[in-house]
């Protein structure tokens, strides 16, 4: 799409009009359900975030620099919206996982290797919520333990907590995983 076409869009939003709002959707729907989904349990959250996000958008569209890129300011909203999604409707349903002892049984790096990204994404999934949030925070949208502590509302401590843990447990289904691999292929 050429910027001359964008900026109409934008400016019809703006002008909130339901046929640019809906072409808007319709541009970022995949990219902010893609984002969703980092933070998501379900499909179904993921869409509940990303019709959170699209209100956002389009009431605070007058806050767009449309000398910015709109990707990274959409991102932003998105990640934000999941966050306030974690507070709102599950921060208090959130149960402490207990952490089981690793043992070393493979290299996970190799394990890595061998994997899809879609498989990654599936045993991150399979994550709980805050351990979830830690990884997509820190190792996909780059913020630091000070700023995801702001956040996220908890102390950097938890927060550095919650990444070890969380990287225990992704390894830990990583070793499961090619386990049921191996024992699968005799």
């Amino acid at each position: 799409m050429n910027q001359k076409r964008f900026a109409q869009i934008i400016e019809g939003c703006r002008r909130q009009d339901c046929a640019f709002q809906k072409e808007l959707y319709q541009l970022f729907y995949q990219y902010t359900l893609k984002v969703g989904l980092n933070f998501a349990s379900t499909l179904n959250e993921a869409r509940e975030i990303v019709n959170d996000v699209f209100l956002k958008v389009f009431s605070k569209i007058d806050h767009y620099n449309s000398e910015q890129p709109f990707k990274p300011w959409i991102n932003r909203i998105t990640v934000f919206t999941a966050i306030d999604y974690y507070r709102k409707n599950i921060k208090n349903q959130l149960r402490i996982d207990e952490l089981e002892t690793i043992t070393e049984l493979g290299d996970p790096a190799d394990i890595i290797a061998q994997i899809s990204a879609e498989e990654l994404r599936d045993l991150v999934q399979k994550l709980s919520l805050a351990y979830r949030l830690a990884i997509n925070l820190y190792a996909i949208e780059g913020y630091d333990h000070n700023e995801i502590a702001d956040i996220l509302g908890i102390s950097v401590g938890a927060s550095k907590s919650n990444l070890f843990k969380a990287r225990a447990k992704l390894k830990m289904l990583l070793l499961r995983q090619n386990i049921e691999k191996s024992q699968a292929s005799y």
